[in-house]
């Protein structure tokens, strides 16, 4: 298809996969600037000649680190993609030093003048706390009248969606949440245009719902954070490599009003995952156990579910860290998941595609073995 006027064209390069590389599916989760610690895990991967991805289910910065990921691959291999997903993030820096709550001059200046500020933890961030106030009385329709995005030019100048929507060496599922239903609606490669990215990203008390079609859309991690199921009907591989962005686990009671709204938004925005993980543990036991007539048994496939998980490695970080895109930051999150992902692959690079890497009912539903 010839381009449109004044649409750039990008020289895509066909896709190999090399032989005898194991072959997993991502599933990526949102969670605002903590998704560098996403592209630290996915440089790791890339750099991994041993590993290649068929499928990636992704929401909010998951589903951008996923579509920069997979333009990348389709315009150059791993390398590109590696290069692309940097530029990226280094012009969402760029572009937060204008916009973000964290990052904005109030919050320097405030910083600056008040001596009762130092030491101020980053969920006390008093730029956050002002943005946190203003926006529970003002909503984005009013204090954005124009419904500017500063991600919109950064996605428009980096991707071509119609070499995202064409390409089969990829699958890409994306998450939102459909303002009137309520309900998850996953966007695939024939889908995706910028507006379909940004509704993933669109927190309501931040962004305006984003237009698609005859409906409006929220965050998809309302709905699926990341949605699991797309990856069990449309890709090959059994193995899905869940990227956590947002602990599962906290040891510390939360006991003041900040800490009390991390804890809740960490628990929102896990509770969609936590229920498909909960549907898939339960087909497991089916397989596994034999509770499946035989004229049943081809009808479910034992999916392996491998996770790197944040709840360690991001602990001491809050909501409003989300919101922080300082270089030096974005830099400190990649190089966490970069390590973590070496990691991974270091301990589980055996397992893939043989078996499960978690224990879903111990690593996640609380459940011991036999309860």
């Amino acid at each position: 298809m010839p381009a449109a006027k004044g649409e750039k064209k990008i020289r895509t390069a066909k896709r190999v996969r090399k032989p005898g590389r194991k072959i997993v599916n991502l599933a990526l989760q949102g969670g605002g600037a903590h998704g560098a610690f996403t592209w630290g895990v996915l440089d790791a991967l890339l750099e991994d000649d041993r590993i290649d991805i068929e499928g990636i289910s992704a929401t909010s910065a998951g589903a951008m680190n996923a579509a920069v990921m997979a333009q990348g691959l389709n315009a150059g291999g791993t390398a590109k993609a590696r290069e692309l997903l940097e530029e990226f993030w280094r012009r969402i820096a760029q572009a937060g030093v204008l916009y973000s709550p964290v990052q904005s001059v109030a919050s320097q200046v405030a910083n600056a003048v008040n001596p009762f500020l130092g030491g101020i933890r980053v969920n006390e961030n008093p730029g956050f706390a002002m943005f946190e106030t203003m926006t529970s009385f003002v909503s984005p329709y009013q204090f954005n009248p124009l419904n500017i995005n500063p991600l919109r030019p950064i996605l428009e100048e980096l991707l071509d969606f119609r070499v995202l929507r064409n390409s089969s060496s990829v699958k890409l599922f994306v998450s939102a949440t459909c303002v009137r239903t309520g309900v998850g609606r996953i966007f695939m490669n024939k889908d995706l245009s910028v507006d379909c990215l940004l509704a993933s990203a669109a927190l309501p008390y931040l962004f305006q719902a984003v237009k698609i079609g005859r409906d409006f859309y929220w965050d998809g991690g309302y709905s699926g954070n990341p949605a699991l199921y797309p990856l069990f009907y449309e890709a090959d591989s059994r193995d899905i490599l869940i990227v956590h962005v947002n602990p599962i686990e906290r040891a510390e009671l939360p006991d003041d009003s900040a800490s009390i709204d991390n804890r809740l938004n960490e628990i929102t925005f896990n509770a969609s995952l936590l229920d498909e993980l909960r549907a898939i543990s339960f087909a497991k036991r089916l397989i596994v156990e034999g509770w499946l007539k035989d004229k049943y048994k081809d009808r479910l496939r034992n999916i392996l579910i491998h996770s790197i998980r944040a709840d360690k490695a991001l602990k001491d970080l809050s909501v409003a860290s989300k919101f922080d895109t300082n270089w030096d930051f974005l830099i400190e999150l990649r190089d966490m998941g970069r390590s973590e992902g070496r990691n991974w692959i270091d301990r589980n690079y055996d397992a893939i595609n043989k078996r499960d890497t978690v224990d879903i009912r111990k690593d996640y539903l609380d459940i011991t073995p036999g309860g």
